[in-house]
């Protein structure tokens, strides 16, 4: 079954057409990323599904069933705008969150993500009081507290630190390990890249990629050099078959133009300078994002 299945779906406000004719679906059990510009039409899609708007055309479906309104139980939120109760204690709060919503065992289960999230020290904390890392921790929890078959994760990364991204990271994957399905947006490629099965790009409210990374990949073939010189970057726009540069540092990243030959760029390369590593490689989903949606 799919958990999520969308077909034909467009929301417009006023002149603006947010989504539009938007169909996809996600396998039950899977983590799938959306991805695409700021108002891209990401967040819009994200309330659809859970039932805060409701599409002018086509349908949405979560597990099978045309969306309602958002069914306490079925479904975990934590959206792009974060809001607590400031004057509760972490604990109340998430366990107000739990029952609201139908969980079962919920003491349990905040003592699980408080602990899981290195939160059990501020467990009687008032939120007015904790730093804006924690209380992103906090309202993730309160996502997650009841076991919903479907968490969906509007920039569940934005702002955290190292360690706290992590953590949400794992807690995201232990989930998955428990057969609950997460949709989250990110503008993390490299989040993406890493933790999604699957990825779905919108771009001016239409659907502009869709699968697996290697699906995504496969389509732009092989036409990204990786390479490290000791002779700089200002010359490698020069040479033979060179469309882009990157450049990322301690190595740079070349996208060649259609037909053009590695081996030859190899050739003139060595020619000029020492070469300290150079790979054939697959472009990146920054690069491919940046192909997309750079000239906006």
């Amino acid at each position: 079954m799919h958990a999520i299945s969308l077909q034909g779906v467009t929301k417009t406000f006023g002149d603006l057409t947010a989504v539009d004719d938007l169909s996809l679906t996600v396998p039950e059990g899977a983590i799938h990323g959306f991805i695409g510009p700021n108002g891209s039409g990401k967040t819009t899609t994200m309330r659809m599904i859970v039932g805060i708007f409701h599409p002018d055309s086509g349908s949405v479906k979560v597990f099978g069933e045309e969306m309602r309104g958002i069914r306490t139980g079925l479904i975990g939120y934590l959206p792009e705008e974060r809001g607590l109760y400031r004057k509760m204690n972490v604990r109340t709060l998430l366990e107000f969150h739990g029952e609201l919503r139908g969980g079962h065992n919920v003491p349990q289960q905040v003592a699980h993500w408080l602990d899981r999230l290195s939160l059990s020290a501020f467990a009687d904390a008032k939120i007015e009081t904790l730093s804006k890392g924690m209380t992103q921790k906090v309202q993730f929890i309160a996502a997650v507290v009841p076991k919903p078959r479907l968490v969906i994760l509007d920039e569940p990364f934005s702002g955290l630190d190292p360690v706290s991204a992590e953590s949400i990271r794992e807690g995201i994957l232990e989930m998955r390990r428990k057969g609950t399905t997460v949709v989250l947006s990110t503008h993390d490629m490299a989040t993406a890249e890493s933790l999604c099965d699957s990825i779905l790009m919108i771009f001016k409210g239409r659907k502009v990629l869709d699968g697996t990374l290697e699906q995504i990949q496969d389509q732009y073939g092989n036409d990204t050099i990786r390479l490290s010189t000791q002779g700089g970057t200002e010359f490698l726009t020069r040479l033979p078959g060179v469309e882009n540069l990157r450049d990322l540092g301690q190595f740079q990243e070349v996208r060649l133009a259609r037909g053009a030959d590695p081996q030859e760029m190899l050739r003139a390369l060595i020619a000029l300078v020492p070469v300290k590593s150079f790979s054939i490689a697959k472009p990146s989903l920054h690069d491919i994002f940046v192909r997309i949606a750079g000239n906006e």
